[in-house]
């Protein structure tokens, strides 16, 4: 029999919440197809199955809190199944014995402790008990309506076992919700807000086509879409409900928070330091504006500046292998690998996905996989092998209109990069009849650097590099 282990999401991550089974006992499955979703503080993602075979037993059920490197599933290979071996009956104690283990561990900071698997699963969003009290809350004042609702969701949307929970306390089934989350998954605020039209007497809103036709279609259609779900009794402020007669009220962190606010405590103990410089961007835009018609026509998909800053850093990063590196208590572990982190911005927050060998991709190459991984975090997609192992970060915070912004390194990588809006500028021109003021694109690049694994001469130095790179372009710069 093949044991199916929790495994780790993260170099920081100790252990992950099942979030939801995608197989069940008898079910066969293929090698890498997508076996269970897994819940930790910093990403969801799906867990693909390592062999292919016979989905034996389910060690851990969903909600469960479970270590790394914990067994979680049996599955019985092909080749088993042809023999009839036995190896279920000896895994199975075993499995048994580390399921239990596993169940009666407390979880660290951003988890719930483990109830058994035979009782409710415990909440993965805020602090313990936290939605519990919010599900007996809504109970006591917005009781379900005993009527049949009409099913205007989907019955296969994706939420966290705490709003699962939640579904629970009132009574409903998912295919009732309209989710209004990435991807169409149900909210806490989904479930709350159909509560309160039921006790109201008002229709439950069912999606509309922007929220059916995924995150970023929403978010343009707003304005002429507006959330036509009936408003709840209680106050709002910029998505924050106020209950009646309150000031004041506590907004739980979910897990990808706390996560953050672990992470970024832990980088801000690195001592950081910047390096800024101005970037002409003529060539680039030029280029760029040259190409993107053809591009979207011919690969189906826009074609964006990140690529380009991308692939200035890797290039950058083989003249200044110190920054291509992490940094630890015995000193600098330089990596051969070139593994660049681009910030990902999701409704919860923020995640680092890697685009691994980036200097082994063209522009080309890296647009897509940067694109790939861009959708799939939005669409909480993503695979194992999106995370850990990143050498440098790349954070794209210009598309938010930014023109300075100190970024916290994602330790314990010693290096991380922002590319800032590109915007028009009057600026100074040398040519042969002398300076002239013209008007130019420019984009402020900042560095953060770890003060002690790098100093700010050799800062300045990689992203000088970084910005020769990128003012070089033109219109013999290969995309493929």
């Amino acid at each position: 029999m093949a044991k199916v282990t929790m495994p780790q999401l993260g170099e920081s991550v100790a252990e992950g919440t099942i979030g939801r089974w995608l197989k069940q006992p008898g079910d066969t499955v293929a090698k890498y197809e997508p076996l269970l979703e897994v819940i930790t503080d910093k990403v969801n993602a799906e867990v693909p199955s390592p062999v292919a075979g016979v989905l034996k037993e389910i060690l851990a059920a969903e909600g469960d809190t479970v270590p790394n490197n914990a067994e979680i599933a049996v599955i019985e290979t092909e080749d088993e199944a042809l023999s009839g071996g036995t190896a279920a009956n000896e895994a199975a104690p075993v499995a048994a014995s580390a399921a239990t283990e596993a169940q009666g561990s407390t979880a660290t900071e951003g988890m719930v402790q483990v109830e058994p698997a035979s009782t409710q699963p415990a909440p993965a969003n805020g602090p313990a008990g936290s939605d519990e009290r919010a599900a007996a809350s809504a109970a006591n004042t917005a009781p379900t309506a005993a009527a049949p609702v009409e099913a205007n969701g989907d019955g296969n949307a994706r939420m966290t076992p705490a709003v699962r929970r939640l579904l629970r306390e009132h009574g409903l089934e998912p295919a009732q919700i309209a989710g209004t989350g990435g991807g169409g998954r149900i909210t806490r605020e989904d479930v709350l807000a159909h509560v309160e039209a039921v006790r109201t007497g008002q229709t439950p809103a069912a999606p509309s086509a922007a929220q059916a036709a995924g995150p970023q279609t929403a978010a343009a259609a707003a304005p002429q879409a507006p959330d036509a779900r009936p408003a709840p009794a209680a106050a709002t402020n910029a998505g924050i409900a106020f209950p009646a007669g309150a000031d004041e009220v506590l907004v739980p962190m979910t897990q990808m928070r706390k996560g953050i606010a672990a992470q970024m405590t832990r980088a801000l103990s690195a001592p950081h330091a910047y390096v800024q410089m101005e970037i002409d961007a003529t060539r680039l835009v030029k280029l760029r504006e040259s190409l993107k018609k053809g591009y979207q026509a011919k690969e189906g998909i826009g074609l964006s500046f990140v690529p380009f800053v991308v692939k200035a850093s890797a290039e950058a990063l083989k003249k200044h292998p110190t920054f291509n590196a992490h940094w630890t208590e015995q000193g600098l572990l330089a990596k051969r690998r070139v593994n660049i982190g681009v910030a990902v911005a999701v409704d919860e927050g923020l995640i680092v996905p890697v685009i691994r060998d980036a200097d082994t991709l063209s522009i080309h190459g890296l647009n897509a996989a940067i694109a790939d991984v861009a959708n799939r975090a939005r669409l909480n997609k993503l695979r194992l092998d999106d995370f850990g192992g990143g050498t440098f970060t790349v954070d794209n915070t210009g598309y938010l209109g930014t023109n300075l912004v100190m970024p916290i390194i994602n330790v314990p990588e010693v290096g991380i990069v922002t590319m800032e809006a590109i915007t028009k500028r009057p600026v100074v021109v040398s040519t042969q009849d002398g300076d002239v003021i013209a008007i130019r694109p420019v984009m402020n690049m900042v560095l953060g650097i770890d003060h002690r694994a790098n100093d700010g001469a050799g800062g300045a130095a990689l992203l000088r590099d970084i910005k020769a790179w990128l003012e070089g372009v033109g219109p013999d710069t290969a995309i493929y």
